[in-house]
């Protein structure tokens, strides 16, 4: 008795999967209709089972060793679309609910970033080379959900209209004092200091981002208003007019929440507030995709909103705005997806092609996640005291304006 289709049977139901198995035996999975006709083929016995006990995994391996091959020029994406459209039915199979119920179970060991260990967790994704990344990146370099004021607009665009949307909603003047807890590669550093004539302490643990920062803020012009240091966020110490965290709670961990929003409270002078901008899910706390876990984001997590107030809760402080960017993120991944794909064979060149159908499967899973799933973008302004942060949030939009002028000016 084969364990697969007794998966497959249950879980697709839109679109088709065929699956052509190892001794040649076809079998055919889902109506045809509501999503995409995908056919697969299993190079041995062993994937199929290893498939059936750990599917979000093990697929994902199974492709990048070649052990999971698409057939009629299908790609990862094409799959993925097609697990896209079925995910409910998976989680509901028995042997999957157990899964879940284990790493839900697990979940604060696998998030525990401790000092050191963070460091580990983070640079596994960002120091390879930096030359990978801009092959599919912007100009800006800017790794995290642009703004789309309109969905057709180009990533660069869209990179540079999150930066200014930022910077309006913090408020900036000449001279203030910005600290950043994970600064990328600089964009958004060398933005304020370069737009906002402010000064910035940029703090990251990737010694890859670090180095191509520092080249990066020459380039522009403003290395002497930006301190890049390398440093995690709890060894920080000092207080800013400012404090602006991008893309970075997603590798705090639940258990360290509290002391993340504590910290930040620290390092605002009195008067200061934040913005934190992270990716949150709009369905209940769950658990870090294992494909996700052991390939991509080691010790990450995408928090629901209930986890996030819990922990503003907990430390006293206030949040004054929260902004939700439903689908922006999926236009950037998806405008990552095709600049990626376009450049495949450099990227295979520069790292070979089990890493690239890794990648494939990453921005792949990343974009239908945004588009079908329960994650978006959220940001937030929080402060120790009630009336910090502007009463009126009109304020935003002047200054949104006036930073657009002033780069008209200036460029």
């Amino acid at each position: 008795m084969r364990l697969l289709p007794n998966l497959l049977s249950r879980f697709v139901k839109n679109g088709r999967l065929t699956v052509i198995f190892e001794d040649g035996f076809r079998q055919a999975f889902g109506s045809g209709q509501d999503g995409p006709d995908v056919t697969i083929r299993l190079a041995d016995k062993a994937v199929e089972r290893e498939i059936f006990f750990n599917p979000e995994l093990k697929a994902a391996e199974a492709y990048m060793d070649g052990r999971l091959v698409i057939e009629n020029g299908g790609k990862a994406f094409d799959l993925l679309s097609l697990f896209s459209v079925n995910r409910t039915g998976l989680a509901a199979h028995p042997v999957q609910k157990a899964l879940r119920k284990v790493w839900r179970a697990l979940r604060r060991r696998q998030q525990n970033n401790k000092l050191g260990l963070a460091a580990k967790n983070v640079q596994h994704h960002y120091d390879i080379p930096t030359k990978f990344y801009e092959l599919w990146l912007d100009e800006t370099m800017a790794y995290s959900c642009a703004y789309y004021t309109a969905p057709d607009n180009s990533l660069r665009q869209a990179q540079m209209d999150k930066h200014r949307h930022i910077a309006a909603k913090l408020k900036l003047e000449p001279g203030m004092h910005v600290m950043e807890i994970g600064s990328g590669w600089g964009a958004l550093a060398i933005y304020l200091a370069k737009y906002c004539d402010v000064k910035v302490t940029a703090i990251n643990v990737s010694t890859e981002q670090l180095a191509a920062s520092r080249l990066r803020a020459i380039e522009a012009g403003v290395a002497h208003q930006i301190d890049f240091r390398q440093v995690d966020y709890r060894e920080v110490s000092g207080q800013f007019d400012r404090v602006v965290s991008i893309g970075m709670m997603e590798h705090v961990g639940v258990v360290h929440f509290d002391s993340y929003f504590t910290i930040i409270g620290r390092l605002l002078k009195e008067g200061g507030f934040a913005l934190v901008h992270a990716i949150g899910r709009m369905s209940p706390p769950g658990t870090t995709a294992p494909f996700i876990r052991k390939y991509i984001f080691p010790g990450g997590y995408v928090p629901a909103l209930s986890e996030v107030f819990a922990s503003l809760e907990r430390t006293g402080i206030w949040c004054a705005d929260c902004e939700n960017l439903r689908l922006h993120y999926y236009w950037t991944i998806h405008d990552w997806r095709l600049g990626y794909e376009a450049r495949r064979e450099e990227a295979v060149a520069m790292m070979g092609e089990r890493f690239c159908r890794m990648w494939d499967f990453y921005l792949a899973s990343a974009e239908l996640g945004f588009l079908n799933g329960s994650n978006f973008v959220f940001q937030i302004l929080i402060s120790t005291r009630r009336d910090d942060v502007p009463v009126i949030r009109d304020y935003i939009v002047e200054e949104e304006r006036r930073l657009l002028s002033s780069m008209q000016t200036s460029a």
